[in-house]
C-alpha cells in the first residue's frame, strides 16, 4: 500500500476550503461525542488504569521542608515493612519539577538540593499502593534546612527581565509618560492576581515499562506526546526511537500535563531497577505542590485616552513569579499588545525568583490573568469619562495592530459587543452603581472584552482507506476532554464523503504521526489541518482511480461521484490507500495578527448584609472562525467561562510565609466553582471565516471563555454595590467593608 505525502506552510491565506465545497454535512453539527459512550461506560483507558502482570506500585517521598540540603534518606523503617520491594533514590537522574510544554529538553533535574515544599525526592515502590503509601511516610529525610525566598511583595524590588519566551518581556513604542501627562482622562492602578491550580479532574500519573531491547512505554497522564516524548528521552539519556508514550484518553489538564512530570521519571527509573512494569500516581496533595501553578501577578495598568475617550496611552507593568533557574514567566501582556489602540505603549515582565512550586502554563496563560487588569482598568475608565464601557470599548476599534503594523486576519470584536448587548438586554443596565435593589440583593451588570491569540503548530496526521469502506485517522494528538476524537472525524468524514460511523480515530500514541498535542488552542487548527491535508491527497488517489480531476470529484455516503458515474470507494482504494498530511506554521502568522474574539456579559447579585455574591445570568458573543462542532465548541467556552467566575470569586493557592508550602493542597480547601456557583451560561456564534489562519478557516476556541471572563465579574460586582476590588478573588472580607449602609 502506497503512502503519499501532503505538506503546508502557512506562508500566505488559504482563499479556498475544501469544508466549503464539499457535501457530507458533518461540519459546524452539535455532534456528540464519538467517544462518550466509552467514557460513561468505563471502557475508555486512562493513564493509571492500564493492566500488566507483575505490576508494582510507587508511592513519591517528598521534601518536608521548604528550602535546603538532602543530607540523606533513613529507609530502614519503610523497607522493613510489608510487601515493600525497594526505596528507588537517583538523586541526579530524578526531575526537580515539571516541564513546560512544547520544550524538547529534560526540566530541571537532581533532587540532592531542595527548593520547594514538596519536592519529589524518592520513590518507594510496593507490591501494593497502600503499601507503598504506608512505606512513603516511613522514610525519614535527613536535611540542612536554608532560608528560602518566600516573600512576594516584600521583594518587588529584587525582580529581574525573564529572557524572551512565548513574547518579548519588554517592549515600548512612543512616550508613555508624556503621554499621560497630555491625555484628557487617565486612570492609573494596581491590580493583583494569587497563585492558582489546573485542578484536573485526572491526578498525573505513569506507567513504565521496558522491553527486553532497551524501548521504554510510558502510560502518562500527558498533553503532548510529541514533545513530552523527547523531554522524557532526554532526562534518562536515551534516543527518542527508544521511547514511545502512550496517552488515548486525558482525563483534563488546562495546561498542568503539558510537559513530564516528576512521576514519570521516576517511574520509568524504578521499573529499569526492578525490571517490572511500575505505576505511580500522584495524590491530589502531591499534584497541587509537586505539579505546576499558574504565576501570582501585581499588574499596574495605566490608560491615557483623548476627549473622546480614544486611547492614547496603555501600559501594563508586570511582576510574576517563578522557581530559580526557570526561563518561563507568565505572559501577562500577551492581549495588551493588539488588544487596543495607542500610539504610547508599554508592557513589562519582571519575575520575582521564588521557592515556591513551579509557574508554568494554566489554561490561557497571559489573558486569563492580564485581561482581568486591562479590562478592570477600561471599565474604570468608561466611569471616569461618563460613557458606557461598550461605547468606550467600540471606539477603540485598531484599524490593524498597534505595534506591529499589520492588519488582523479577521476580527469581528464590534459585532460581539453589540451582539451581545443587544441579547443580554445591556440597556437596562444602570450606570450609576447599588442604584438596583431585589429584596436583600444589589444587582449589576459587567461587561469585558475577550480575546485569545490563534496559534499554528506543527502537526501529522495519517489517514488509510481501507478496503471496507472506511477510513483510520492516525496521530500522536490527544483528548484531553475537549472532543478531538470527534472533530478529527468529522474532517475525515467530511472530506472523503464518509458517515461518521466510517471513520476510525486512534489519538495519543507516539508511534503514530507527532501532532501538535493539546495546548495552547492550537490542537483542533493545527492536527485539523494535518487531517485535512491527508485527506486532500487522497481525493487526488481517488480522482486519478476516477479517471477525473480533484474538482470534479463528489464524495457522499461511501461513493464517488465524478462525470455521472459512481463508484464506492471500496472499488476504488483496492489494497488500501494511505496518505500523510502535515502542517507548519509560516509567513502568515507574522504578516497578520490572530486571534480570536469575544464578549462577556455578566449579571450578578450582592447580598445588601453579608457581601454573598451569586452570578446569576452570562451571556458570551463569540467569533473563533469556522465552528467545527457547535456542541464541544460550546462546551469549551462554557467551561472557559467557569474557570473566570472561579478565578473572580473562589480560586486562590495560599503559600505558607514560612516555607512556601501550599497550605490549600485539595479540593476541599482550593475553591473550584460547582455547579451551585454557576447559573446556565448562554453562547453564541458569530459566523466567521479566517483565511490566515489554516485550510480550515478555524481559530482557536478552548482558552477564549475564561479571557476577560473575571473581569467582567468584577465590573458587575462594582456596578452591584459601588464596591472597586482590584485584587483576586473577589471574597467577602474584601467586599463588606464598603457595602452601602442596609
Amino acid at each position: 500500500m502506497s503512502e503519499d505525502t501532503n505538506t503546508l506552510t502557512m506562508d500566505k491565506p488559504v482563499e479556498q476550503s475544501l469544508l466549503d465545497t464539499s457535501v457530507q454535512e458533518l461540519i459546524g453539527k452539535p455532534l456528540d461525542r464519538i467517544d462518550g459512550p466509552a467514557k460513561v461506560a468505563g471502557r475508555a483507558t486512562y493513564a493509571a488504569e492500564y493492566g500488566f502482570d507483575n505490576l508494582a506500585y510507587g508511592f513519591l517521598v517528598r521534601a518536608p521542608f521548604g528550602f535546603g540540603d538532602v543530607d540523606g534518606l533513613d529507609t530502614e523503617a519503610a523497607l522493613a515493612l510489608p510487601d515493600v520491594i525497594d526505596v528507588v533514590s537517583d538523586v541526579e537522574t530524578f526531575l526537580r519539577n515539571s516541564q513546560q510544554g512544547g520544550e524538547t529538553k529534560a526540566p530541571t533535574q537532581g533532587v540532592s538540593r531542595v527548593d520547594y515544599f514538596g519536592q519529589p525526592l524518592a520513590l518507594v515502590v510496593a507490591e501494593s499502593y497502600e503499601a507503598a503509601r504506608d512505606a512513603a511516610a516511613a522514610v525519614r529525610v535527613r536535611h540542612s534546612a536554608g532560608v528560602g525566598e518566600w516573600d512576594f511583595d516584600g521583594r518587588l524590588d529584587e525582580a529581574t527581565t525573564p529572557p524572551p519566551s512565548q513574547i518579548k518581556p519588554k517592549t515600548e513604542q512612543g512616550d508613555v509618560e508624556q503621554g499621560l501627562t497630555d491625555a484628557a482622562f487617565t486612570i492609573d492602578a494596581t491590580y493583583a492576581t494569587p497563585s492558582q491550580n489546573s485542578a484536573a479532574m485526572e491526578l498525573h500519573g505513569s506507567i513504565a515499562t521496558w522491553d527486553a531491547e532497551g524501548k521504554l512505554t510510558l502510560y502518562g497522564a500527558l498533553q503532548m506526546p510529541a514533545s513530552d516524548r523527547l523531554q522524557l528521552a532526554d532526562a534518562l539519556g536515551l534516543k527518542a526511537d527508544q521511547v514511545r508514550i502512550v496517552a488515548k484518553y486525558v482525563g483534563g489538564g488546562f495546561g498542568s500535563k503539558l510537559g513530564i512530570a516528576p512521576e514519570s521519571v521516576a517511574a520509568a527509573v524504578a521499573s529499569k531497577k526492578l525490571g517490572r512494569p511500575v505505576k505511580v500516581v500522584m495524590t491530589r496533595h502531591q499534584v497541587f505542590e509537586a505539579t505546576v501553578r499558574r504565576s501570582n501577578t501585581r499588574q499596574r495598568v495605566r490608560l491615557g485616552a483623548d476627549a473622546n475617550g480614544r486611547l492614547t496611552t496603555v501600559s501594563h507593568e508586570n511582576h510574576v513569579s517563578n522557581l530559580p533557574d526557570e526561563d518561563y514567566f507568565e505572559p501577562v501582556g500577551v492581549s495588551t499588545h493588539f488588544l487596543y489602540p495607542g500610539e504610547n505603549r508599554r508592557v513589562t515582565h519582571e519575575q520575582v525568583v521564588m521557592n515556591w512550586t513551579l509557574a508554568g502554563s494554566m489554561r490561557a496563560p497571559g489573558e486569563a490573568v492580564g485581561m482581568f487588569a486591562i479590562e478592570g482598568a477600561m471599565d474604570e475608565l468608561a466611569e471616569q469619562i461618563g460613557i458606557d464601557p461598550v461605547e468606550l470599548r467600540l471606539r477603540n476599534e485598531p484599524e490593524q495592530d498597534p505595534e506591529k503594523k499589520v492588519p488582523y486576519s479577521s476580527r469581528h470584536l464590534s459585532q460581539c459587543l453589540r451582539e451581545g448587548a443587544e441579547r443580554f438586554g445591556w440597556s437596562e443596565r444602570s450606570a450609576t452603581p447599588a442604584t438596583r435593589r431585589e429584596g436583600e440583593w444589589f444587582v449589576g451588570m459587567g461587561v469585558a472584552t475577550a480575546t485569545r491569540t490563534n496559534m499554528l503548530q506543527k502537526s501529522s496526521a495519517r489517514i488509510t482507506l481501507t478496503p471496507s469502506g472506511t477510513a483510520l485517522v492516525e496521530t500522536d494528538m490527544t483528548d484531553i476532554g475537549t472532543g478531538t476524537y470527534t472533530i478529527l472525524a468529522q474532517i475525515a468524514g467530511e472530506l472523503l464523503g464518509l458517515p461518521l460511523d466510517k471513520v476510525e480515530v486512534r489519538l495519543g500514541d507516539t508511534d503514530a504521526p507527532p501532532g501538535a498535542g493539546s495546548g495552547g488552542s492550537w490542537g483542533a487548527g493545527s492536527s485539523g489541518t494535518s487531517v485535512y491535508l491527508a485527506a486532500e491527497q487522497l481525493r487526488t488517489q481517488l480522482a486519478k482511480a476516477m479517471d477525473c480531476d480533484a474538482e470534479e470529484l463528489t464524495l457522499k455516503d461511501g461513493q464517488a461521484i465524478a462525470r455521472n458515474h459512481s463508484r464506492p470507494l471500496s472499488e476504488l482504494v483496492g489494497t488500501g490507500m494511505s496518505a500523510v498530511g502535515t502542517v507548519r506554521p509560516g509567513k502568515a502568522e507574522k504578516q497578520s495578527n490572530q486571534a480570536s474574539y469575544g464578549a462577556h456579559f455578566c449579571e450578578v447579585r450582592v447580598n445588601a448584609t453579608t457581601g454573598e455574591v451569586r452570578v446569576s445570568r452570562w451571556l458570551s458573543t463569540v467569533a473563533a472562525g469556522r465552528i467545527l462542532n457547535e456542541k464541544t465548541a460550546r462546551s469549551q467556552v462554557i467551561g472557559g467561562v467557569t474557570f473566570g467566575i472561579g478565578a473572580a470569586l473562589t480560586e486562590e493557592l495560599v503559600h505558607d510565609p514560612r516555607d512556601g508550602r501550599i497550605v490549600n493542597n485539595d479540593l476541599a480547601e482550593y475553591h473550584v466553582p460547582v455547579n451551585a456557583d454557576i447559573p446556565p451560561l448562554e453562547v453564541v456564534f458569530l459566523p466567521e471565516r479566517d483565511h490566515w489562519a489554516n485550510p480550515l478557516h478555524a481559530k482557536g476556541l478552548g482558552e477564549l471563555g475564561i479571557s476577560g471572563a473575571g473581569a467582567a465579574v468584577a465590573a458587575a460586582i462594582y456596578n452591584a454595590c459601588g464596591v472597586r476590588v482590584r485584587d483576586f478573588p473577589i471574597t467577602l472580607d474584601k467586599l463588606l467593608p464598603g457595602l452601602p449602609p442596609v
